[in-house]
């Protein structure tokens, strides 16, 4: 086998503007195309800064609604201060916030659509 890595996972929106400016304007994604595809279509692609994964913010396949991706998990250095300019941008926390599990800490929200988001920080 010679895969390398993940390259894109795609995520299903029902707005690909409203879900960009979450994935940007929130959670700090790197916008790394907006373009059109074939008549009608549009790919959006964001990702974090430096990260070799990005995401495909997607309306085309109708296998995935909107809102049915749950576990999608983000690593932070910086949970507390994350989850507070999350908080100062709207974002609502499950659970009441932060959790301690034996392999780190972390709390659950979602994008705008209802797909489920992890942020944790791992314990090294």
């Amino acid at each position: 086998m010679t895969i390398t890595h993940v390259k894109l996972v795609s995520v299903p929106v029902s707005d690909q503007d409203r879900a960009r400016d979450f994935y940007v304007d929130v959670l700090g994604f790197d916008l790394v195309f907006d373009n059109p595809m074939g008549p009608g279509g549009r790919w959006v692609q964001v990702a974090p800064k430096g990260s070799a994964t990005a995401l495909t913010l997607v309306t085309w396949f109708p296998t995935m609604a909107p809102g049915s991706l749950k576990g999608l998990v983000l690593e932070t250095d910086d949970l507390d201060g994350d989850v507070v300019r999350l908080r100062e941008r709207g974002v609502t926390f499950a659970n009441d916030g932060i959790q301690d599990a034996p392999w780190g800490r972390y709390v659950t929200f979602d994008d705008p659509d209802g797909n489920g988001i992890v942020l944790q920080s791992t314990r090294v």
